[in-house]
């Protein structure tokens, strides 16, 4: 090469040397002023597990709106090759999950794994192969993080197959609600030594060991790490914790800013399905106010990242055993409506976003009625009466503030009859989700008066005859339900699902029934 090749060669070294340090100042900058590096969504593919279709189409509407990242809690949908215990019936294929993962990158998502490493892993655990993990018998959520040898091959099998289909810088670790910690005997002696803290840090810190020699940064759930903070510092510093805050107060599980003085990253993580959301109530008024306050203050707070959350299920589960606690079958036990239903919520997720003011909940949701359904304000003005309706659970038989289960019902009565009556113009489809959610709702409280009925003190025999008619009906009912359920869920989630979620949805009303029918 001669002189003025070599003099050339320098010259444009320096402009891209220049450029990508420019670019990444820019970067930096937007973070500072309240923009997030990752702006993303978590797909929990716990229970309701979208098809491949389904997910790719879901990853098309983030792209479209402006989102980043996917997180994939994956469970027992993954097809592990060394572990194929823990997979489950509705796993996919390794070339599906390629596709989803392939499709995800060419639209600019890309794709970071969940992998619970400590809580949540009953679908591990539930296999005989991995009993000698458990740390309890009976509660088998959580595994022995003294079991340390074992845990290592465990997850340095798992995680190099994660590695070997996602190209992510990330692997999420999970990590949250570890509930059992210090509980087993070698648990309980090494807290009494060195404390809580101690044990959850050198477990999380081998996990994410094993995730950096793979040339990947850990990302963790935050809350108990804030709860137990007093080794924090002996994690990585490439660990990345992510704030799970679903609408309450600030440091909800501890010092926040204590943890970003050791110099750890921080993403926010609010959620649009959470407790005590479930098929027939969703607190939508908690999750746009979620949005509105905690979007703001992740900007403020510096965090470099957003990832929108939206529970299946709560992640506890029912079992059915056979002797020595070995699991014959387990059942999740709260279920929520399907994601299918939540395009509202995800639309605002977009523009809280996007805004540099907090967003207006009810402003928005009267703005996205004529936007999305071309309603006129009265109708408009109807969905937001529905949306914002005050949402009550039942508990022991009596709701949490109305006098009775008949007031409720009278009261939510009349906002979904208004509702039902609207004919959006277009994005018919998407506004029939929130008409199917009231009817079941009304549905459930019919049943519930049954049931109240028949946990009454004055309940007596001659009742019986009146219970089993309403039961009826409300089987009845539920063939209908169930035929629009399936009908807007169809290519959602696997037909399968569909009439095991039906299945589920009634099998109280089902159970109350026959058992009244034995007492006719």
């Amino acid at each position: 090469m001669n002189y003025k090749g070599l003099v050339s060669l320098i010259l444009l070294l320096f402009v891209i040397m220049f450029k990508s340090s420019h670019i990444e100042a820019q970067q930096k900058a937007k973070i500072s002023q309240g923009d997030f590096k990752i702006k993303g969504f978590h797909l929990d593919l716990r229970i309701q597990v979208m098809t491949p279709k389904a997910i790719m189409e879901f990853a098309d509407k983030l792209a479209e709106i402006g989102m980043n990242t996917l997180v994939l809690e994956w469970e027992g949908t993954y097809p592990f090759k060394k572990h194929v215990p823990i997979s489950n019936k509705y796993s996919f294929t390794r070339e599906e999950v390629k596709k989803i993962i392939s499709h995800c990158e060419s639209i600019g998502i890309d794709v970071i794994p969940l992998q619970q490493t400590l809580g949540h892993v009953e679908y591990i655990l539930r296999n005989p192969r991995y009993s000698n993990l458990k740390e309890d018998r009976k509660d088998i959520s959580q595994l022995c993080p003294m079991e340390v040898t074992d845990n290592v091959a465990l997850f340095t099998d798992l995680f190099t197959d994660l590695v070997g289909t996602h190209n992510s810088d990330y692997i999420h670790i999970g990590g949250d609600e570890t509930y059992l910690l210090g509980h087993c005997e070698k648990c309980k002696k090494k807290v009494a030594e060195v404390g809580k803290s101690k044990l959850f840090v050198d477990h999380m810190k081998m996990i994410a060991d094993i995730v950096i020699s793979l040339g990947k940064k850990p990302v963790m759930w935050a809350d108990i790490i804030l709860k137990h903070p007093e080794a924090a510092a002996e994690l990585p510093k490439e660990t990345i914790f992510v704030d799970w805050n679903y609408g309450w107060k600030i440091n909800h599980f501890g010092d926040i800013p204590n943890l970003q003085k050791l110099g750890f990253t921080f993403w926010g993580s609010p959620a649009i399905r959470s407790h005590p959301d479930n098929w027939f109530i969703t607190d939508w008024a908690t999750h746009f106010k979620n949005q509105k306050e905690f979007i703001p203050y992740a900007r403020k707070a510096g965090y470099e990242g957003i990832i929108m959350t939206s529970w299946s299920t709560s992640g506890l589960y029912g079992f059915t055993w056979d002797v020595n606690y070995d699991v014959v079958d387990m059942v999740q036990i709260r279920n929520t409506y399907p994601l299918s239903g939540f395009n509202i919520l995800i639309t605002s997720y977009a523009e809280a976003l996007k805004s540099k003011t907090p967003i207006e909940p009810e402003e928005f949701v009267l703005k996205y009625a004529k936007r999305q359904f071309e309603l006129n304000k009265q109708d408009a003005q109807k969905l937001l009466e529905f949306i914002f309706f005050p949402k009550e659970l039942i508990t022991n038989g009596k709701p949490d503030r109305s006098s009775s289960i008949a007031i409720m019902k009278n009261t939510f009565g009349k906002v979904r009859d208004q509702l039902v009556l609207i004919n959006p113009k277009k994005n018919i489809e998407e506004f029939n989700h929130f008409k199917l959610m009231a009817d079941l709702r009304m549905h459930y409280l019919t049943f519930k008066e049954v049931e109240s009925v028949y946990n009454s003190k004055d309940f007596v025999s001659s009742e019986v005859p009146k219970l089993i008619e309403v039961l009826n009906q409300l089987l009845e009912q539920a063939k209908d339900l169930d035929k629009r359920f399936i009908k807007l869920n169809k290519g959602f989630l696997y037909d399968s699902e569909l009439a095991e979620q039906n299945y589920l949805r009634t099998k109280q009303m089902q159970v109350l029934y026959n058992r009244l029918t034995k007492l006719k």
